[in-house]
């Protein structure tokens, strides 16, 4: 019995290790400030949060479209190199979720250091350190009052 129990074990740790060791690599087509596709796979981005399309923020009581700003970011920073993806979930939409990087840089990280979109914290604590420094130096939407992407979210549906 318990050889049978190791074996299943090492089988199931075997399938979990190989059921998300999937890289996408290619052009990225960009959807918003945390979600990209390249061929036919929609990916979203790992442990962050960017602002909705057509969230807005405030600054100095203006109003300024800070959804659209994070995915222009996004673009400019890709700037039509090839983004390689490295896929660690699916969620929930069945979408791909990854770490994507570009040249060496990890555009997650980058989002999120430079004040497009917070550190996601219900799903990772990874960009917390990257989310402080853009907030302490008021980068990108730290700049402004705005209501955190998935309460956005929340307070918009239909």
């Amino acid at each position: 019995m318990r050889k049978i129990t190791i074996i299943i074990s090492a089988f199931s740790l075997l399938i979990s290790s190989h059921s998300f060791s999937k890289t996408i690599i290619g052009k990225a087509r960009i959807i918003d400030g945390d979600t990209i596709y390249i061929k036919n796979n929609k990916i979203r981005l790992h442990g962050i949060d960017a602002p909705e399309t057509k969230q807005k923020c405030k600054i100095d009581h203006q109003d300024w479209f800070c959804g659209k700003q994070s995915t222009t970011e996004l673009k400019n920073i890709i700037d039509d190199q090839s983004v390689e993806c490295i896929v660690n979930d699916i969620d929930i939409y069945d979408r791909y979720v990854a770490i994507c990087s570009t040249n060496k840089t990890n555009l997650n990280q980058w989002m999120v250091k430079n004040g497009w979109a917070i550190a996601y914290r219900y799903y990772s604590t990874d960009y917390i350190v990257e989310e402080k420094y853009a907030r302490d130096n008021k980068l990108g939407i730290w700049k402004s009052e705005f209501l955190k992407p998935y309460q956005y979210r929340k307070s918009n549906k239909n």
